[in-house]
Order: structure tokens, then C-alpha cells, then sequence
């Protein structure tokens, strides 16, 4: 038995996973930089002062279901925000619209690739008559990003923040999904790799978390010991084991990984 924390199985009859850095890693070739985008516009000073081009969507936990009524209006809000950030810059008024629809297509222009343990791994739980779900702070478009990266077939159900109307670890996307699988919290285990959304919010929402601590990973820092009700694995090849387990003992012991 490779996972570590304390995950009782019994009773699962569901799996949902986090998308990025979970089922996909992104590859070549990589987005334009929004830095470079500025500069080519001839607006380097304000494109110093917009910063990190990560860092201009809705934060984790935010509620946004006002804007989340159709996809038009959802991309509507994206552009809008980016709008008045560009603004708030001193990008000039005539350029705006242009440069932010630049801007969101550089941050959608990202090319996906399976992490190859996953088409084994969703396949396995499916001939185990477990439901497969994702559950993703993502665009509107997750259904289809699933469909691109060939795991239309593998998952049962999809559901993204945009459409959802809130970031996890805000309670709406699990309520979402859990609807959407006709599954009680208590039936599904979660799996990601990022600790708030992906481990502290499922268990708030009572369901129990796999937190996915790849050697490979893309979140930096120091993983905390698993908590009742969570587990650590390395790869998603662990998952069966985990499922065909009975619980482990405490929930105080320190991760492979240094936690």
C-alpha cells in the first residue's frame, strides 16, 4: 500500500479529479507572455505594471454565479475584468478592446498533454463501475478540453468553475458536481494536487481527497501531513490501491515528499 494519510474506502462509488496538474500538464509550444503582447502594441511601461499574467483571473474560493448564466456573459466578465485591469495600467482607451482580446486568447492558447498514467488509470476505475467526473477551476470550456485531450469516453461528467459559478475551494463546484453524478458526498473520493481546492474543500464538503503529490508536479512548496479523511499518493496508478484498502491508521504521518 503506496498512499499515505487515512482514506477509508468503503462505500465509494465515484472518483472525481481536479483537470491541471492532475490528468494534464501543459506542453509545448507555450502561450505568448502578456508581457510580450504589451510590447509588440508598443506598451512595455504598462505591461510592467500588469505583472504576472497568472494572476488576473477570479482568486480561489471566488463567487461569480451572477456571470456565469450563459457562456457569452461568462466571457464577457473575463474580457471585462482584463478591460478595466489594462486600463487601470494606462493602456489608452482606443487600444483596449484589441489588446484584451489578445490578451484572452494567450491565456486559452495553451497546448495540453495527458500525464501518461491517466488513460490506465480513469479506464480501471470505469470497469470497476465507478462514476468518473471532473471537477476544475477551468474556462467555460472544459467539456471540450476533456474531449481534446481523448478522455471524452473516460469521463462521465465535467464541470468548471466558469460554469459552476464559484472557484473551489468554494462550496458551489462540489455541490455541482455531486448533482451532476446523482452521487452523496460521502460515495466519492477527490483527487488533485493543490491543497485547498483539491484536498481541504472536498473534505469540507464532506467527501473524502486524494491529494496527488507528483514527482513531476507543477505546485511547489511543502505538502502537510494528510488529514483524517485524506491521502497522499505519487501517481495515479495508486488509486486501486487505495480503493481496495481498508483505513489507514492516523492521520499524522509525514508525506514521501518531506511533509
Amino acid at each position: 500500500m503506496t498512499g499515505e494519510g487515512t482514506c477509508e474506502p468503503a462505500g465509494i462509488r465515484g472518483v472525481i479529479f481536479d483537470f491541471y496538474g492532475t490528468l494534464v500538464r501543459m506542453i509545448p509550444p507555450w502561450p505568448p507572455s502578456h508581457g510580450a503582447i504589451f510590447a509588440r502594441r508598443g506598451l512595455a511601461e504598462q505591461g510592467e505594471r500588469w505583472g504576472d499574467q497568472w494572476s488576473v483571473g477570479p482568486r480561489d474560493g471566488e463567487e461569480h454565479t451572477e456571470h456565469s448564466v450563459s457562456e457569452a456573459a461568462y466571457t464577457a466578465w473575463e474580457r471585462g475584468r482584463l478591460r478595466r485591469r489594462a486600463h487601470a495600467c494606462g493602456v489608452p482607451e482606443d487600444q483596449l478592446d484589441g489588446l484584451v482580446a489578445e490578451l484572452d486568447r494567450a491565456m486559452k492558447a495553451i497546448h495540453l498533454a495527458l500525464f501518461d498514467d491517466v488513460p490506465e488509470a480513469l479506464a480501471a476505475l470505469r470497469d470497476r463501475g465507478l462514476r468518473v467526473a471532473v471537477c476544475s477551476n477551468w474556462f467555460w470550456d472544459l467539456d471540450r478540453a476533456v474531449e481534446r485531450v481523448g478522455l471524452g469516453g473516460l469521463v462521465e461528467v465535467t464541470v468548471s468553475s466558469a460554469r459552476a459559478g464559484a472557484r473551489k475551494p468554494h462550496p458551489l463546484p462540489y455541490r455541482t458536481v455531486l448533482d451532476h453524478c446523482g452521487l452523496r458526498p460521502d460515495e466519492v473520493l477527490f483527487v488533485g494536487d493543490v491543497w485547498a481546492p483539491d484536498v481541504v474543500g472536498p473534505l469540507a464538503a464532506g467527501m473524502r481527497a486524494v491529494h496527488l503529490w507528483r514527482p513531476d508536479r507543477a505546485v511547489t512548496g511543502i505538502a502537510p501531513p494528510p488529514p483524517p479523511g485524506a491521502a497522499r499518493i505519487a501517481g495515479l496508478r495508486e488509486l486501486m490501491g487505495l480503493l481496495g484498502c481498508r483505513a489507514l491508521a492516523g492521520g499524522d504521518q509525514q508525506g514521501k515528499s518531506g511533509s
